[in-house]
């Protein structure tokens, strides 16, 4: 599916995302670079997803699943990430993520992130 597609599918909220992941759960999800400022994201399942340079500026992505998630360059500068599942989700080169943040998820010490998001826990693959 085309990035814009994938955009506005997201746009109608986890509703109408969720059950497509969920019949398509091998679809590549490729949002990288996309325009995702300030999106109502909440709950919606974007494991595996490669977010690589998105703008996820203000986002709320709470409660979402970032399992396996690419996140390099991602800008996550005021992005909501409570309840998140950050399990094996790869960090290392997002933008603007601070320990706050990260540590609001769940499974955040399990995500592959930079030595100054260590956060008082092991980096995985350290």
């Amino acid at each position: 599916m085309a990035i814009d597609d994938l955009v506005a599918l997201l746009k109608q909220g986890p509703q109408a995302w969720n059950p497509w992941r969920a019949r398509s759960p091998e679809a590549p999800v490729d949002l990288s670079h996309g325009a995702l400022r300030g999106l109502a994201l909440e709950g919606v399942d974007l494991s595996g997803a490669d977010l690589t340079g998105a703008d996820l500026r203000g986002a709320n992505l709470r409660n979402a699943s970032l399992v396996g998630a690419r996140l390099g360059r991602a800008n996550l500068f005021k992005a909501d990430l409570a309840g998140a599942d950050l399990n094996g989700a790869d960090a290392r080169g997002a933008l603007f993520l601070q320990c706050p943040q990260l540590e609001s998820a769940r499974n955040w010490q399990s995500a592959y992130r930079d030595n100054d998001l260590a956060c008082g826990a092991p980096i995985p693959g350290c």
